[in-house]
This record gives structure tokens, sequence and C-alpha cells, in this order.
């Protein structure tokens, strides 16, 4: 009666009635939070179970390429890892090769050795003409008799159409630093860009960001961590952005080619965002701090594999 009176009454059932609405949204939140970790979860068993079976078909091409090389008894002679002046010596060989007119063939091969030349080389090579398919994208030398037959994988393919001459075409800017240039590293926590005039470096910067590493914990933990991660490499993308930018920005150096080397994935969204036109693109397995790391990475991409065929 007091509570009627006092106007409690009516203040105490909406207090209830409040009360009831917040344990109904206390209990909506923990089922959409239990669903959101459950979602979280499945996604990284999804995404385990995808690289399980991706590494089980690499494994299994792998064995039927094996498989496939025994049943043609096909393989390379040789094959080396080329670079600085072992390099070099192996292209002073290759540019003293001289034959008769039309005797030595070059072609830039991209997917496949291209029909209008596959049967002049099968002339030549017989069925080891597919080991340029294989080595593919490559550029391959090939004399008319047979007594040279190599591919070259160098940093930047050429777009070479079959060329005949009285000896190979090949220009050192292919496979070796010349001139002045700029390569850039680009990890999902760390940038790296150095300018180089041939094998000197003239100009450097570099920068890491903070940037989480992998996660192991499943559940809404594990998707807020992933929200968290993917700010953090956004940033750190931008900020790779505002550097090349103000490299583009720097006068001379815009007009000097520009190599991007580093994580594939993350090197196609740069580029995608930024509207930048490389030179080149390599995937690259450059660890470390930014300086050692751009020296490495700079090392493996100015690699060029031979084959001998």
């Amino acid at each position: 009666m007091l509570d009627e009176l006092l106007g409690r009454a009516s203040l105490k059932q909406r207090i209830d009635e409040l009360e009831a609405e917040t344990e109904r949204l206390r209990k909506r939140y923990e089922a959409e939070a239990e669903r959101r970790a459950d979602a979280a979860t499945a996604r990284q068993e999804v995404e385990e179970r995808n690289n399980r079976l991706e590494d089980r078909i690499a494994q299994l091409e792998g064995e039927l390429e094996r498989l496939e090389d025994d049943e043609t008894g096909l393989d390379v002679r040789r094959r080396e890892q080329l670079r600085g002046a072992r390099l070099e010596a192996v292209l002073d060989r290759l540019a003293s090769f001289r034959t008769g007119p039309e005797g030595a063939l070059t072609l830039g091969v991209d997917d496949r050795i291209p029909d209008t030349v596959r049967d002049d080389l099968t002339d030549v090579l017989g069925d080891r003409v597919a080991l340029i398919d294989e080595a593919a994208p490559c550029l391959c030398c090939v004399d008319d008799a047979g007594l040279l037959a190599v591919t070259l994988e160098p940093p930047i393919i050429p777009d070479i159409d079959a060329t005949w001459r009285d000896r190979f075409t090949i220009e050192r800017d292919w496979f070796l630093p010349t001139g002045r240039h700029a390569v850039a590293l680009v990890r999902t926590d760390l940038f790296a860009l150095g300018v180089y005039e041939g094998d000197d470096r003239i100009d450097y910067r570099g920068f890491e960001s903070d940037v989480k590493g992998n996660h192991s914990k499943g559940g809404f933990s594990q998707a807020r961590f992933e929200r968290i991660r993917d700010d953090q490499i956004d940033a750190h993308l931008e900020r790779c952005r505002e550097a090349l930018s103000a490299y583009e920005a720097g006068g001379e150096r815009a007009e000097i080619p520009l190599v991007l080397v580093g994580q594939r994935g993350i090197l196609d969204t740069l580029v995608d965002e930024s509207g930048l036109e490389p030179t080149a693109t390599a995937a690259v397995d450059a660890t470390g701090d930014p300086e050692p790391a751009l020296a490495d990475a700079v090392r493996s991409f100015w690699t060029t594999e031979l084959r001998v065929l």
C-alpha cells in the first residue's frame, strides 16, 4: 500500500521489466558470441584441412612428375643457380657462340613452346623438347646442330619471339643489375627500399611495423585477433605506399626501374591498391631485419637458373 502511495510500485515494475530485458539481451549476446566463436573455429579447421589437402596435392603432383620422368627417361643433363661472376662468365660464353646464318635460335617461352617453332626444335632435340616446356617461363638458346641447348630463367623474362641468327640474342640487363634501379622488399611487417647503381647501393630506407604473429587459439579470441592483425597489416601497407610514393616523387628517381620482391599475396595487394607499375615482381624468402633482408632479397632476385638440356 505504501509503495503504491509513494509511486514506487510502478518503478519497481519497470525495474523488473528492464532487468528481464537486460537478461534477454545478455543471453542473446552470449549466443551470438558463441556462434561467432564456433564460426571462427570452423573457419580455422577448414583452412587447416585445405592446407593439408594442398600439401597432399603438391606431394602427389611431385610423385606423378617423377613417375613421368622415369617413364620417359627425360631429365636435364645439368642445372645450376648462377649469380655474380659465375653468371657473367656463362653469359660471355653464350655471347661468344657463332654459327652459320640463322643457325642459332633464341626464344622467350612463356607457358609452352609456340607451335610455330616446335617442329624446328623437335627436329633438333627430339623428345628432349619437352624439357623446355617444363622449364617455362624461360629463355631458350639452341643451335641447329644440337651442340648447344640450354634454358635460362633470368630475373626478368624477356618477351622475345623466335629469333634465328648467327649468334644468340642475349641482353645482360635481363640477368644482371645494370644502371640505376630500385628494389623494394615488402613483407607483412617489413619494408626496405634500396636504390642501386649496378651492384652498388647508393640510397636506402627501411622500417618494421608492429604486426601480430600467427595465433593458435580458436573461438571468439581468434576472430578478434584476426581482425586486429588485418588492421595492422593494412596500416603497414599504407606506410609502404607512402614510402613508395615519396620515392616516385623524387625527381629523376621516378624514371628508373622499380623491382618489387617479397611475399606474393602482399605484393599483389600493394600493386593493385597503389597503381604501381613495377618492372618486375618476384616472391623471395628474405627474413631478418630490413637491411640484411633486403640484401638477401636482392641476391635471390638476381639469380638465374641454368638448365643444360
